[in-house]
């Protein structure tokens, strides 16, 4: 990423008050929320971690591979 879009903060202030927007101005839920949200994005993080560890392949990515195969 360029120094300049990394300056540019707009993006964030965006989605900041779109969360803020959505739990109706309160930030104590706003924050709560992103908390939830970023705990259920780990423990999915971490689960596919584990997969790809043991050998399993993700079934989006399995369906992925099988177009890709047939495609050719």
């Amino acid at each position: 990423m360029s120094v300049p879009a990394l300056l540019d903060n707009s993006h964030y202030e965006q989605a900041c008050d779109q969360a803020i927007a959505m739990c109706d101005g309160n930030l104590r839920s706003t924050i709560k929320a992103l908390i939830m949200a970023n705990e259920y994005l780990e423990a999915e993080l971490e689960e596919l971690q584990a997969a790809i560890s043991a050998g399993c392949i993700p079934e989006t990515s399995r369906s992925k591979v099988r177009s890709n195969s047939s495609a050719a």
